[in-house]
């Protein structure tokens, strides 16, 4: 996955604060407009983990963040479109770069075929002569939007994710599971490393349990089908994570 970029581009000016301030409008009687100017670190640490802590996350939805994902496949974005309250903006199919000569440059290839020799190659051929007959339909009066129907889903691509915070617990709950698909999976933990770089907003990783749904459950949810060690090897990654 060295091809797949992740990057925090952007998210809401003093997000912690914003949600705690949204919160205390339910029960702080000198809540006003202008008290989100008088908002410190130190009422964030005060009320929002206790706030976290009794469910209420709505107040998640006032912070929105935003990524750039570059080099996954459209297998991946497939699968991340599906996570609907959210904006997307991704790159057009009629301007992708296509290098025969470099098929790993245009496709995703999974390990699993990297690491049968004999498929790989045929994979490779057959990946080639996809990038040959899409030139060849273009240079021959066939309009890109057309074209393009020859391209396969592991074409790479670059995509704009959106998303307030209530959404990306959701996302990342069942995306950063180890039972999800290894593409949007590493995609998800990524995210989850972005938040965490950022001094300002990794104590939300801990306060809102930001991770995959056993981190906030505190057990796994996928019960019989948890594959062998999963449990304890995600709280261990989790807990590494945090401690960066």
């Amino acid at each position: 996955m060295k091809d797949t970029k992740v990057k925090l581009i952007n998210y809401t000016p003093r997000p912690l604060e914003t949600i705690t301030w949204a919160a205390l409008i339910s029960y702080w009687d000198k809540w006003e407009s202008e008290a989100f100017d008088r908002i410190t670190k130190g009422d964030v640490k005060k009320h929002l983990p206790k706030v976290l802590s009794y469910g209420h996350e709505s107040i998640l939805e006032h912070a929105t963040f935003t990524f750039a994902i570059e080099g996954c496949s459209r297998t991946c974005t497939h699968q991340l479109v599906r996570h609907r309250l959210a904006s997307y903006t991704q790159q057009s199919m009629r301007y992708i770069k296509l290098n025969p000569e470099d098929v790993e440059e245009t496709f995703v290839i999974p390990k699993s075929v990297r690491d049968n020799p004999e498929l790989y190659e045929k994979w490779k051929k057959l990946m080639e002569e996809t990038i040959k007959l899409y030139e060849e339909s273009y240079a021959k009066g066939i309009h890109q939007e057309d074209a393009r129907f020859i391209l396969p889903q592991a074409v790479r691509t670059k995509i704009v994710v959106t998303m307030n915070l209530r959404e990306l617990k959701h996302f990342l709950g069942f995306r950063a599971c180890a039972r999800a698909q290894w593409e949007i999976n590493h995609i998800a933990w990524k995210m989850l490393e972005e938040i965490a770089k950022i001094k300002e907003l990794k104590p939300i990783i801990e306060w809102a349990k930001l991770g995959p749904r056993c981190i906030a459950l505190g057990y796994c949810p996928e019960k019989e089908l948890m594959p062998p060690g999963c449990l304890k090897m995600t709280k261990e990654k989790w807990k590494k994570l945090m401690e960066v």
